[in-house]
This record gives C-alpha cells, structure tokens and sequence, in this order.
C-alpha cells in the first residue's frame, strides 16, 4: 500500500504544479486523453490514452525541462545551461533554451538513435551544442556533470529535481481535468522516476483511490529494485533497448516519492514492447517510441484486473528513428515465438544439410538464416541457423527431431548480446 505519511508524499504541491502549468501555457500542447476502441474491446475495459507522443518535442519531457530553466533565466543569464539525457530530455532543453534565449550543452549517449540527435539540433536551433559520448545515460550523465564542475555551468536534471517533478505533474493535472469519469487504473512509464512521481503525487492528491502502476522494461529495472531493496542501487548490468527509460539508478528525489505512492511497479519484456509498439503503428496509426509504449505493454499483465475499468495509459513519446523498425519487429517475432535461432553441430560430411532439412524442418518451417564456414581436419562443425515458424510451439517438434537425428544444438534466442552481432 502507498505510504500517504512519508516526508516525499507531500514534496509535490498542488499549487506548484497549478504554477507550472499556468508558466507552460503557450509552451506545451495540452494532449489529449483519447478512447482507444482497440485497446478497450480487447481489454473489455474503458482504455485512455494520454497522448504526449503529440508534445510539440513528441514527449512530455519539454513541460519539467521549460518547468525549470525558466525558473533560472532570470538568475543565470550569463552562464551555460547543460543536460545529459537518452534523447527525449535533450529536446526538451533545446527547445526551452531556444524560447528563453540561453545557451546549453546537451550530452546524449554515443548510441542514440539519429532522429532523436536530429531533432535535438532542430529545436535548440544554434543555441545549443551537441555532445555525443558514453554508451548509457550513465555515462553521459558524469560526462555532463564534470562539463559544469570545469565551466561553471548549470546542470538541469532529467527527472531528480522538484521543479523538474512538478513539471511532469502537469500531465496527471491534465488527466483529471480531462475526465469526469473515475479513473480506477493509471498506467505510467519510468526511467528515473520523473513522470511516475509527479502523476502519482497529483493523483494522490485528487484521485487518492486510482490504482497507480510504474511500467519498466524487463532488462533496466532501476526503480522496481530500488523499491524491493528499500534503497538506491545501480544496476550492474543494463539492456539500452528501450532507451528512453534505461537508467542504471533512479534519483534520490524520485525514489522516495515513487516508493511512497505507487501501488505496484511491473516489469515488461522488451519483446513485449516491440509487439505492442508495431500493433498500434498498424492497426492504430500511432508511431510511438518504445518507451512509449510501456503503459500500454503493461496491460497484458493485468487484464484480468482491468476488465470493466476505467484505465489511462501515459503514452510518454514518438521519437523513433524508423531504421530501427527491422530490429523492432525481429525482436517482436522471437517473443512472439515465431523466430528461433540455434547453434547446431553438424558432421562435416556431404548430406548433412539435406538430411536437416528433410528430417528437422516441418513443412511450414523455413531457414531464414544459415552461416557455416567448413573446417579442414575437423569431423564437426557448428552453424548458426535461424528458423522461422507458423506456430511458436512448433520450435519444440524442432529440437526434438534434432535430438533424434543426433544433431548437437545450442538454442540461443535468450542470448540478446550474441545475437545482435549475427542477426
């Protein structure tokens, strides 16, 4: 149950979030909360989409940013805004820099995907600088931090600040305002907390019976541990997948609010994400980031709970470079257990292949991928083989028919970091 009597319950005040939606006005889209037929008759529950993939920087991360630098302009006119950020922060930064006339540093791991970066420079016009370094948030984030310690700048947090919360609580003001209606579920991604702390504190606040739920993809559970271990940990490893929330550790602020108020923190696997986020491009015509599409990811989990509700989803972003659609939808097919992919030891004799294919494959099943490389001297051989399936249990007629054969495999569709480099 939520902690109604901790200190972080009542860091959030609705008269400062009231004040930082009135210093938005005219800066922010106020996005729709829009009924989802799709969702609602495949979850027999009323589902409401918050749509902040249609921010005017395609996510809600502009309203915390302008939030706080626009509390500073007046203090620090002379000196360097900077930020570390996966790519939604930074466009925030850039954009209320460019309104407010400031200069700003924007540090962005060395892997985020180009339109994110692109974006970046659109919205911080030349008025911000782009630096690429690190491979995590993690690792741009020092990078920034001992940028400001050297200059003298000033550093805005991408979720670990007040100013920062009650400008993402404006989303949940928005919500409430939008709806008569009883909302029974809320749904909300995290990555460091920011989101998930501001809307859990207005809700709180206006909507104490809404059942709150933090959405985390599988392979950066930040939040969801730091909440079972009653404490801040970094994680020691981190799937940078869903890059708009993979955080290593959450923030001090955050965790202590998210841990007093949210009711339960679910974990996604990003295979799920992947599934989900093509869904809503094919059959809704929404382009979503796949952070943006935790909330709607979690509710698989929870339909049996959801039946005959009223639920909101926060669809949190769009930013999504479309070169990575392939790697989307491969993911997508392994969850869905339609692709497998095996290291199989083959005797280095002529027929091997033949008798494979005629003695393991199922008519329906097709190779979609096969490296073998012949070894001089050598009795066996491994080669890499993908399978494509009609149905996901036919994988198993597979494996036991090379178990007859006396064909040696190894199956590697839970071996991600192998598989990006074949794949």
């Amino acid at each position: 149950m939520p902690d109604l009597e901790a200190p972080a319950a009542t860091a959030v005040t609705l008269a400062n979030v009231e004040l930082a939606a009135r210093r938005l006005k005219g800066v922010i889209t106020k996005t729709p909360l829009m009924l989802n037929l799709g969702l609602s008759r495949a979850y027999d529950a009323t589902i409401l989409l918050k749509r902040e993939d249609l921010q005017v920087v395609r996510s809600y991360k502009i309203r915390g940013a302008y939030n706080k630098i626009a509390t500073l302009a007046a203090t620090v006119p002379a000196r360097r805004i900077v930020c570390a950020s996966a790519g939604n922060h930074a466009q925030g930064v850039a954009y209320a820099c460019q309104l407010l006339g400031l200069q700003g540093d924007i540090f962005m791991p060395a892997q985020t995907p180009a339109q994110k970066v692109d974006k970046v420079r659109l919205f911080g016009s030349d008025m911000v600088e782009i630096h690429l370094t690190g491979r995590t948030f993690d690792d741009c984030y020092h990078a920034a931090q001992a940028y400001c310690d050297e200059r003298g700048s000033t550093f805005v947090h991408p979720f670990d600040d007040l100013a920062i919360v009650e400008g993402q609580a404006t989303v949940g003001l928005e919500i409430l305002k939008s709806t008569r209606k009883p909302i029974d579920f809320c749904f909300m991604p995290i990555g460091g907390g920011g989101l998930a702390s501001g809307l859990a504190s207005v809700f709180r606040q206006l909507s104490p019976a809404t059942k709150l739920i933090g959405v985390q993809p599988l392979g950066a559970p930040s939040m969801h541990d730091a909440i079972r271990a009653g404490r801040r940990q970094a994680l020691a490893s981190l799937d940078t997948f869903v890059d708009g929330a993979a955080v290593k550790c959450p923030g001090e602020l955050t965790f202590e609010i998210c841990q007093a108020l949210l009711d339960e923190i679910h974990l996604v696997p990003e295979g799920q994400v992947c599934e989900d986020l093509l869904k809503m491009y094919n059959e809704e015509g929404m382009v979503l980031e796949p952070a943006g599409t935790l909330a709607i990811s979690a509710l698989h989990a929870y339909a049996d709970q959801i039946k005959g509700k009223t639920v909101v989803c926060v669809v949190s972003g769009s930013n999504n470079d479309i070169t990575r659609m392939e790697d989307i939808k491969e993911r997508a097919q392994r969850h869905q257990g339609l692709k497998h992919y095996f290291m199989v030891t083959f005797n280095q004799v002529p027929g091997a292949l033949r008798r494979f294919v005629n003695n393991v494959l199922a008519e329906g099943d097709d190779i979609i991928q096969f490296q073998y490389i012949k070894k001089n001297n050598k009795e066996k051989g491994p080669v890499f083989i993908g399978v494509e399936v009609k149905k996901p249990h036919d994988v198993e007629g597979i494996k036991a028919r090379m178990v007859e054969e006396g064909f040696g495999f190894e199956y590697l569709n839970g071996q991600q970091d192998f598989l990006s480099l074949l794949v």
